[in-house]
C-alpha cells in the first residue's frame, strides 16, 4: 500500500483508498497495483516454471451438509516435493475450497478469494449467496487465465453450505474460470479419475458425518493406490488427509482425534482387501 507524507502532519492513506468503487477487492488491486495481484507477475516469453504441484481433492454432500478432503501430498515432477501439505481452506463461515495445479500460486489465490468474500461482507453489509462466491472465484480464475497458459494452471474445488436450499453444494471450475455444478460428489486433481470411481460406488443417500468422512478417506486411498502424484494416510509419520466439515453450523476442520481412527480402520480394512470395500449392491 503505498502512503503519502504532507507537510509533516503524518502518513495518509492515497486517494485511490478513499474514493468509492466496487464491492470487489480484487477489480480494487486490479486498478490500483495489479502487480499485488497472483496473475501480476507474467513470464517472460517460452519460459516454463517447475514448481510444486498439488494433487486430490474430493468433496461429497451427506445428511446435513458437505465434506472436503484432499491428501497431503506435493509433486515437483517425479520427486515428492511435500508430504504435509494444506491444501483445504475455509474461503469463510459456511464455504471452503481445495487446491490443485501449481501450489504457490494457489494458495495466493486461496487468501486473495477469502478478502475478496470479506471485503464484500464490509462493504455491502451482507454476505454473498453461495452462487456469489461461486461466481467470485470464477472471475478470478479467468484473471490467471495466462499464467495457466505458461503453465501455472490452478483448479480449485469450492463447497458450501447452502442456507437457502439448506443443503451442502460443490462447484468445479476450469482453468479459463468456467464454473459447474456437481451433484453428489466430485474430485479434482492428478488422482481425480480414480478418487471419482470410489465415490461412485460408495456414495448414497443419507449418509451421516461419520460415515461421509470414511467414503472421502477411501476415495483418497484409492486416488493413492493408482497415481503416484497423491499420498495415502501416513501413520508412521501420522500425516492424515485434511478432512473439513461444512453445515448449518458453518466450517470446521475434523481434528485428529476424530479422524485417526477412521483413517485407522480405512487403513486395517485395506489389510485383508487391498482394493477397498464392496460397493453394496441392490437386485
Amino acid at each position: 500500500m503505498s502512503m503519502s507524507t504532507s507537510g509533516g502532519q503524518g502518513a495518509s492513506l492515497s486517494p485511490a483508498f478513499l474514493r468509492a468503487g466496487s464491492s470487489s477487492f480484487a477489480e480494487f488491486l486490479a486498478e490500483h497495483d495489479p502487480s499485488l495481484l497472483p496473475a501480476g507477475r507474467s513470464l517472460p516469453a517460452g519460459i516454463t516454471v517447475e514448481a510444486p504441484h498439488g494433487t486430490t481433492i474430493v468433496a461429497l454432500t451427506f445428511d446435513g451438509g458437505v465434506i472436503m478432503a484432499g491428501d497431503r501430498r506435493a509433486t515437483m515432477g517425479n520427486i515428492i516435493a511435500q508430504r504435509d501439505i494444506e491444501k483445504v481452506f475455509p474461503a469463510d463461515e459456511s464455504s471452503c475450497v481445495g487446491i490443485a495445479g501449481t501450489a504457490g500460486l494457489a494458495v495466493e489465490l486461496v487468501k486473495l478469494f477469502q478478502v475478496e468474500l470479506e471485503h464484500y461482507e464490509k462493504i455491502e453489509g451482507a454476505q454473498l449467496s453461495l452462487d456469489g462466491k461461486a461466481n467470485r472465484l470464477a472471475a478470478l480464475l479467468r484473471n490467471n487465465l495466462g499464467m495457466a497458459m505458461q503453465g501455472l494452471a490452478v483448479v480449485p474445488l469450492f463447497a458450501g453450505f447452502d442456507h437457502d436450499s439448506e443443503s451442502g453444494r460443490i462447484f468445479s471450475y476450469d482453468v479459463t474460470g468456467g464454473r459447474y455444478e456437481e451433484h453428489r460428489h466430485h474430485g479434482v486433481g492428478s488422482g481425480s479419475l480414480f478418487a471419482r470411481g470410489s465415490l461412485k460406488k460408495l456414495w448414497r443417500e443419507g449418509l451421516g458425518t461419520a460415515d461421509a468422512i470414511t467414503v472421502a478417506v477411501e476415495a483418497l486411498y484409492d486416488a493413492a493406490d493408482d497415481d503416484s502424484a497423491t499420498g495415502g494416510p501416513d501413520l508412521a509419520r501420522g500425516i492424515l488427509p485434511v478432512v473439513v466439515v461444512v453445515d448449518a453450523d458453518g466450517y470446521r476442520r475434523v481434528e485428529e482425534a476424530e479422524l485417526d481412527p477412521l483413517v485407522r480402520a480405512v487403513v486395517a480394512a485395506r489389510q485383508s482387501r487391498p482394493d477397498g470395500p464392496r460397493a453394496n449392491v441392490t437386485a
